[in-house]
């Protein structure tokens, strides 16, 4: 396996993740006045979210890699999106939560492609499956909660 098409992977992985920490941060506090159930659940993604940055960052530097812990592009077009959406929209409830929705599928769509590239090594692999189990997780709980809005 070339460690450098791991390493790159990772790295796209690494952007997406620091994605997921950026789009938390627009969640509008209004929200958790009327799901306060799901505050848990938020701070628990927000936890999961740093712990995934720093398992995907040692196990690029093990690679030999750089990490670029950076944001995509695509990820800060649609966080500038968000932020024109939400101005201009009444019920931020609900745009925020199918903004969790949209950015956690768009989360998972990476992370089964970079499974399905076969560009990762065994140990990468176990990693990306494990961090994509709980992006599912998490997509599950927002996605049921849009559902009943």
């Amino acid at each position: 396996m070339n460690d450098e098409k791991t390493v790159s992977v990772l790295n796209d992985l690494l952007n997406i993740t620091n994605d997921r920490i950026e789009g938390f941060s627009k969640v509008e506090d209004k929200v958790w006045n009327t799901h306060s159930a799901l505050r848990n659940d938020y701070d628990n993604m927000v936890a999961q979210s740093q712990t995934m940055k720093t398992e995907l960052i040692g196990l690029i530097n093990a690679k030999g890699g750089q990490a670029d812990n950076t944001t995509s592009t695509a990820g800060a077009i649609h966080r500038a999106w968000i932020d024109v959406k939400n101005s201009l929209t009444g019920d931020k409830d609900e745009s925020t939560l199918e903004n969790v929705v949209f950015g956690e599928n768009a989360a998972i769509d990476a992370y089964q492609n970079a499974l399905d590239s076969g560009d990762l090594c065994p140990e990468s692999s176990r990693l990306v499956s494990d961090q994509l189990h709980h992006l599912k997780s998490s997509y599950a709980k927002f996605e049921n909660l849009e559902r009943q809005n």
